[in-house]
């Protein structure tokens, strides 16, 4: 029997269980979909991209995918921490707290993308610059919490400051379009 076949035999199985667990297939959806939306992000500031209707709907599809597998990755972390009670009900308030930023932020700006009209600042916003991307952050910690998730717990930094680098990108970017955006930026958190 050759090395290679040997090699095979004894680590095929081992790779097999890998594909089974819904955690590794999840994981890869994850982490896809963030790599999607930074690229996105890249090549809109460099203006490489100009957003349209149809990017609008691949990048809406791809959060939508982003949010649906970080919750069930969390579900099906293969390693789940018994947290105190406690912990767990703060992981639901964090995520029912981002929720409700995230939302009260799409009914006030009415768009996930593009927006052309003026600088908000009323609402969620005159309190918090980017209250979309802070009510991803507690889900991002929040979610973790709740299944005692260990290594969705890891990979909430990494997409902490994934989703910390898309809005250094907006900063930016609203700051050349908006002069206004300085001050503001001194009057509100995040």
């Amino acid at each position: 029997m050759s090395r290679c076949n040997a090699w095979a035999i004894r680590i095929a199985p081992k790779y097999l269980n890998m594909i089974k667990e819904p955690f590794y297939f999840l994981l890869i959806i994850c982490v896809s979909t963030h790599i999607i939306r930074t690229i996105y992000e890249i090549l809109k500031h460099r203006e490489i991209l100009v957003p349209n209707q149809i990017s609008f709907i691949i990048m809406f599809l791809n959060m939508l995918l982003l949010w649906v597998s970080w919750v069930l990755l969390c579900r099906n972390d293969i390693w789940k921490i018994d947290l105190p009670l406690l912990v767990k009900y703060l992981g639901i308030l964090l995520s029912a707290l981002g929720v409700v930023i995230f939302l009260t932020a799409l009914f006030t700006i009415k768009t996930l993308e593009s927006y052309e009209g003026d600088l908000i600042t009323s609402g969620v916003y005159s309190f918090v610059r980017h209250p979309m991307y802070l009510g991803f952050l507690l889900w991002l910690i929040g979610f973790p919490l709740i299944f005692g998730a260990f290594y969705s717990m890891i990979l909430s930094i990494i997409f902490i400051c994934n989703i910390l680098y898309w809005r250094y990108i907006e900063e930016e970017e609203l700051l050349d379009r908006f002069p206004a955006y300085h001050d503001y930026k001194k009057k509100t958190i995040f």
